[in-house]
């Protein structure tokens, strides 16, 4: 008795090609390139985590759009290509939702998690073979984390901005009020004021307060406020101090 399989061949078969391939391929290397660029700047979802959400988005796109030619009969069952890839969108946002923390009132991860959803449309676009526009995005990309920064900086030391900062002095020297009197002297507004919780271990990358020493956070604002690290950390009595940065990601 001689038993046949019906159906494609297991590989080479339709949407198993070399053009898929080369799709997944540009998914995986543009992806890459910019989980390099997050995993230089130390954040949490890197070089792995980008390559393999853009990896998968094209895989995924690659299925809804070739997975199903075996069952498709014309007349009888039509199936929408988009369908399984609308999805990705909705899964990538709960994936996005999980590096979003809130520490001391701001907000922190926002770019990684916008990065997540930029690899995932990066890879829906490789693998639709949309070769060029995933490309483009890619280059987008390192124009916005690389160029915008430096713009944003220099435009925030010439008009009015904000800044988060850690700062650490000795305890009954009267240091705070002359940290508040160097911000009154620049023109700098304090728009909120925290103390380190006794003995609480800090949750960012500055240090914790030593004995005889306090360390509270600051939010500033006014024209010129980048430069406040600098201006007060000449105050003697000062310890330490850093700026927070709120894309911890």
């Amino acid at each position: 008795m001689e038993i046949w399989l019906a159906g494609p061949p297991l590989f080479g078969g339709a949407g198993q090609g070399s053009r898929q391939l080369i799709e997944l391929m540009v998914a995986f290397g543009l992806t890459a390139v910019i989980g390099l660029e997050r995993e230089i700047q130390g954040k949490s979802a890197g070089l792995r985590t980008q390559t393999i959400v853009g990896t998968s988005a094209a895989l995924i796109l690659l299925i809804s759009k070739y997975g199903f030619a075996d069952v498709l009969a014309p007349g009888a069952v039509i199936l929408d290509p988009s369908r399984v890839a609308a999805q990705i969108v909705s899964g990538i946002g709960f994936l996005g939702a999980g590096l979003i923390i809130t520490r001391r009132g701001a907000v922190h991860g926002l770019t990684t998690a916008a990065a997540i959803w930029e690899c995932a449309a990066i890879g829906m676009a490789a693998g639709a073979g949309l070769l060029l526009l995933a490309v483009a995005v890619t280059v987008l990309h390192f124009v916005i984390v690389l160029g915008f920064t430096p713009l944003a900086r220099r435009l925030t030391s010439r008009l009015s901005g904000s800044v988060r900062l850690h700062l650490i002095y000795q305890d009954g020297r009267g240091i705070l009020h002359k940290v508040m009197q160097a911000c009154d002297a620049h023109g700098w507004q304090l728009t909120a004021l925290a103390a380190d919780p006794p003995g609480a271990p800090r949750t960012d990358e500055s240090r914790p307060a030593g004995p005889g020493e306090v360390g509270v956070a600051m939010t500033l604002s006014g024209a010129g406020v980048l430069r406040s690290t600098r201006v007060l950390a000449t105050i003697d009595g000062v310890t330490a101090i850093d700026q927070l940065d709120d894309e911890l990601e």
